[in-house]
């Protein structure tokens, strides 16, 4: 207290060490300050990787939690996709690679480097490399409106391999280094909260969008009113389809917890994600969450389940904004394409030969840019096809399609391991079956959009794979060690001295 009042005397015994570092924190300090003033919040977000980076050096699992709470939002226009002037060169990416090195200098000494990742991972990571090198060279062929358009940010093979590739891997990457993180947590239960909090960031912009851009809730109901949501990087669709994974990881953790202020926040959080779904007026999404609800119902077949039923159904029927009933029967008086907001005949049909010219290996990731159709005029301009499953069998093939299915398919075999593993807290429990209903509606709804390849909508998602990582890691690194013990302790046999007839001992 006597330091606080009067500092004089602490700072004149300050060694000359400790002099500099203060003198660089200062000038560290104003630096920084100078830099976001002149560039905004971009510059801020900047610095904060900066200081995290730092506390990483010592933990990983300090980035690894940063990359929790801004793994979401960094698909956003909001988020600086470059530093000092290199395109790719983002706090995201900064963050990962110094987290990543951090985390060599815990696992090279102890090895286990060799269980960071799984094998299943190369299921879907060869298949997407493969796909790159096959589309690189017909990047000249792509129309030139969707560079000038903006709608793509690479005009040759570099920038495809780094927006097409790169990009997705890093989804990846991150997922690895959360399960090594929660493979050395004394208390992995810890890692919900991020990712709740990074939940509650992304409703919160969403919602905050909607209020600041004046829109009346029952016009979003339109084919292009919801062009406000640009900013945050991903389409209304895509948005919808984030909210519902969280939404179904959120009701399963809900119901599986007994602690009454977690069970609270989950509550708030999923009703605070709902808001932010129905404001993106995604019929897939709203789909989405229907299948949820009667994966929940059907896995809970008790009398409390069946009487919040009986209760709820009424008063969703009656409660339903007309808008939201508006936006649901769109286009039904016109048959299959005016369900589909003109996939069928505008996307699907031309896109037909595209996917019959190579059916085994595919035309190359996002191969709908240089498509005949798209060349030619006789499709609507569009960056994906609208559909994951016609997406994944034309750019890598019915062959790579099969392995990316497989290894998602494994990623549920182990989510719903790990949702009956009693060894866990129910609230993982609870987590891990949730991930399993929501990759389940997600691959559903994948038949109008999105992509089974890494995308900014698979955020939780891939939040939970590397969860589910990081528990077998964790497994696999305890036998590793119960093993060692029992090598290191093993009795050392000296051979007995023989000795030559006469010789005295």
């Amino acid at each position: 207290m006597a330091a606080i009042l009067n500092p004089v005397p602490a700072i004149r015994g300050l060694t000359r060490l400790q002099w500099a570092a203060l003198a660089a924190a200062i000038v560290l300090a104003l630096g920084w300050g100078a830099f976001v003033a002149v560039a905004g919040p971009s510059a801020a977000l900047i610095c904060a990787a900066a200081i995290v980076c730092v506390f990483t050096v010592r933990d990983f699992r300090v980035g690894v939690m940063m990359m929790i709470f801004i793994m979401p939002i960094s698909a956003s226009y909001i988020f600086p996709r470059a530093m000092f002037g290199i395109t790719g060169l983002n706090p995201l990416n900064a963050l990962m690679i110094g987290t990543f090195a951090s985390f060599l200098m815990v696992a090279m000494p102890d090895g286990s480097i060799r269980r960071f990742m799984p094998w299943t991972v190369l299921a879907l990571v060869v298949p997407m490399i493969w796909a790159t090198l096959n589309g690189m060279k017909n990047v000249p062929l792509i129309p030139p409106d969707f560079y000038e358009g903006n709608a793509i940010d690479y005009t040759n093979a570099f920038g495809y391999i780094r927006d097409e590739l790169v990009k997705p891997i890093i989804m990846v990457v991150y997922a690895l280094l959360v399960g090594a993180a929660y493979a050395r947590s004394r208390s992995p239960e810890k890692f919900i909260t991020p990712a709740v909090i990074s939940m509650w960031i992304m409703a919160g912009l969403c919602i905050g969008y909607f209020l600041n851009a004046g829109v009346k809730f029952g016009q979003l109901a339109g084919e292009f009113a919801r062009a406000f949501l640009s900013p945050l990087g991903m389409h209304a669709n895509d948005l919808g389809r984030l909210y519902a994974s969280a939404i179904a990881i959120l009701l399963f953790t809900w119901d599986r917890t007994r602690r009454p202020l977690l069970k609270t926040m989950l509550f708030l959080t999923m009703g605070v994600v709902g808001i932010a779904l129905l404001i993106t007026f995604s019929r897939a999404a709203m789909t989405s969450i229907v299948l949820t609800g009667l994966i929940y119902v059907i896995s809970r077949p008790n009398k409390k389940t069946f009487i919040l039923l009986a209760l709820a159904i009424p008063l969703v029927l009656i409660f339903t904004p007309g808008a939201i009933v508006y936006r649901l029967e769109m286009g039904a008086d016109e048959g299959a394409a005016g369900m589909s907001a003109g996939r069928v005949s505008d996307i699907w049909t031309p896109l037909l030969p595209q996917i019959l010219d190579k059916p085994f290996f595919g035309h190359g990731l996002r191969s709908v840019l240089w498509a005949p159709a798209m060349r030619l005029g006789e499709m609507f301009e569009v960056t994906h096809p609208h559909s994951a499953w016609i997406g994944a069998v034309m750019d890598t093939g019915i062959i790579g399609t099969i392995l990316i299915l497989g290894f998602w398919f494994t990623v549920w075999k182990g989510f719903r391991q790990m949702g009956k593993d009693t060894t866990l807290p129910s609230t993982e429990q609870g987590f891990f079956e949730g991930a399993s209903v929501a990759l389940v509606t997600f691959v559903i709804a994948g038949f109008v959009g999105s992509s089974f390849l890494p995308v900014p909508e698979q955020s939780f998602l891939w939040l939970a794979v590397g969860l589910m990582f990081g528990i077998k890691t964790h497994r696999l690194i305890e036998a590793d060690r119960a093993r060692r013990p029992a090598i290191v302790k093993a009795p050392v046999v000296v051979p007995r001295p023989r000795f030559e007839h006469g010789e005295r001992i």
